[in-house]
């Protein structure tokens, strides 16, 4: 009987490479547009330089960018590229198909849904918050709450604990085999590739499940819970 779904955040349930490219490049024109003296094409490079030494969440990349370009931060640059990237971000951000209908779906059969990411959890919360998800999960882990990043088990065991149920209970769903399948199969949590989500080209993903769509999620449910729904 599945009781609970732990969920990775981005590219499972929000676009976040969507989101990170539309934003990247607005930033990148409204820079120009106040004075960066560079192609698109070589300040895209550049950014991803930085994110690819810091992390994809480092807040501080168009600082590092402009220092590493110039040797300073102009502020008038800088100031630009945050505007650019902040209004660009909000629009950006958008839910994949069918994600609203099936936590929806799932909360109403009486699972409980949980998210474990390796954001922080600020940056966690915003995106929640900013898509009107916030209400639909408990627990959130966050780096925050453990100081380690999947696959450590840590962030596994807590959302268990935190969520009151045992590991044959709940799946696992992400978009990352390396952190998410691997992480959560460490602990018996069964788990589910969101290949919709693929963004490193996995071909073979280790999952007990692979799914196109989130809402295929539901029909793994009703399989492992019998063919009954959790709250009937």
């Amino acid at each position: 009987m599945i009781k609970g779904i732990i969920f990775d955040l981005d590219n499972t349930l929000i676009d976040f490479m969507r989101m990170k490219e539309t934003a990247i490049e607005a930033a990148i024109l409204s820079m120009i547009d106040a004075g960066l003296e560079m192609t698109r094409d070589e300040a895209h490079e550049k950014i991803f330089d930085v994110y690819n030494r810091e992390g994809i969440e480092y807040q501080q990349v168009f600082d590092v960018f402009l220092k590493d370009d110039d040797g300073r931060v102009d502020p008038k640059i800088l100031a630009a590229g945050i505007v650019g990237y902040r209004r660009a971000r909000w629009s950006a951000m958008v839910l994949y198909p069918h994600v609203k209908f099936t936590l929806t779906e799932l909360i109403r059969r009486g699972l409980c849904l949980a998210v474990i990411s390796d954001a922080p959890a600020l940056q966690a919360w915003l995106r929640l918050c900013q898509l009107q998800l916030h209400h639909m999960f408990d627990p959130v882990i966050t780096f925050d709450n453990t100081g380690v990043f999947k696959p450590d088990p840590k962030p596994f065991r807590l959302a268990l604990e935190r969520m009151k149920l045992s590991s044959e209970d709940v799946l696992m769903i992400g978009d990352w085999p390396e952190r998410d399948m691997v992480g959560a199969s460490q602990v018996g949590i069964r788990t589910v590739f969101a290949r919709y989500g693929n963004t490193f080209g996995t071909t073979h993903s280790g999952a007990d499940f692979d799914i196109e769509s989130i809402d295929e999620l539901l029909a793994i449910v009703e399989q492992l819970s019998g063919g009954s729904e959790v709250g009937s």
